[in-house]
């Protein structure tokens, strides 16, 4: 299955998307993949080609990120889940599911807020819950990045990812998505900020969806667990055996479980 590149007009210029779908229509939803901080859709690509063999599969650069051109200050987690409410309605998408991974899970909850009818169901991969100690220090460690002459800003970060790198991810594993990093540039924070504004522990006892929470073993993993009570209607996933790169290592397994959680009748 081939995954296809589209660009959108938007809020912010022009929105850039994978998609996936099969040759003839279902009749089933398509799903909406939100990437994390401060990478793009292209981690989506191997779940699209194994979420697209039943449905419409479609996986957008977040604002700012990839190839979608950015705002030039910085947005709210509000302002993206309205993008991408806006992208829905020029692809005339009357009703979705969502996938989250981080930032993206923050992006998803916000955007079933918004849309209610339009949002059926949500896989967010990690739904952290911090105390105020815990949001500060997350918020001086992922401040913006300090540029050095030397370079030694690219080192510093790729040992960060080498430090977190999941079960089974390889330095080639992350090789492949260390440009997409860093090709933020000055405004490579703005999703992290965004999302240090948003208070999980606000937004997730309001949703009235199914939610379907994947805990996975990796930087996320202890605040995630604090969500399972603030669930209205979900549940926590619990796979200690995956992380960081999952979405490549175990495409099929995890399109699996959505495709069980999204199609199950409400």
């Amino acid at each position: 299955m081939t995954v296809r590149r589209k660009y959108l007009d938007g809020r912010y210029g022009q929105l850039h998307l994978r998609i996936a779908e099969p040759v003839a229509s279902s009749g089933r939803r398509p799903v909406v993949c939100f990437h994390l901080s401060p990478v793009s859709g292209a981690i989506y690509e191997n779940l699209l080609v194994q979420l697209g063999q039943d449905r419409l599969a479609l996986a957008p650069d977040t604002p700012g990120y990839g190839a979608s051109d950015g705002p030039t200050e910085p947005p709210s987690i509000e302002d993206y889940a309205t993008a991408m409410a806006e992208m829905l309605e020029i692809l005339a998408i009357p009703e979705a599911d969502c996938i989250g991974f981080h930032t993206g899970s923050k992006i998803a909850i916000e955007l079933a807020l918004q849309q209610p009818r339009r949002v059926r169901h949500l896989v967010l991969i990690s739904t952290p819950i911090y105390t105020p100690d815990e949001l500060r220090a997350m918020r001086v460690e992922f401040a913006p990045m300090t540029i050095r002459d030397d370079g030694s800003h690219l080192t510093d970060y790729w040992q960060e990812l080498m430090r977190w790198r999941g079960p089974g991810q390889t330095p080639q594993d992350l090789m492949r998505y260390f440009g997409t990093h860093v090709s933020g540039g000055e405004r490579r924070h703005f999703g992290h900020r965004a999302a240090f504004q948003y208070s999980n522990a606000d937004a997730l006892p309001r949703l009235e969806q199914p939610v379907l929470v994947l805990n996975n073993n990796d930087d996320l993993q202890e605040y995630t667990r604090r969500a399972l009570p603030l669930l209205k209607n979900g549940a926590i996933l619990e796979r200690a055996d995956w992380g960081h790169g999952f979405l490549d290592l175990h495409a099929a397994e995890f399109a699996g479980i959505a495709r069980t959680f999204f199609d199950r009748a409400t």
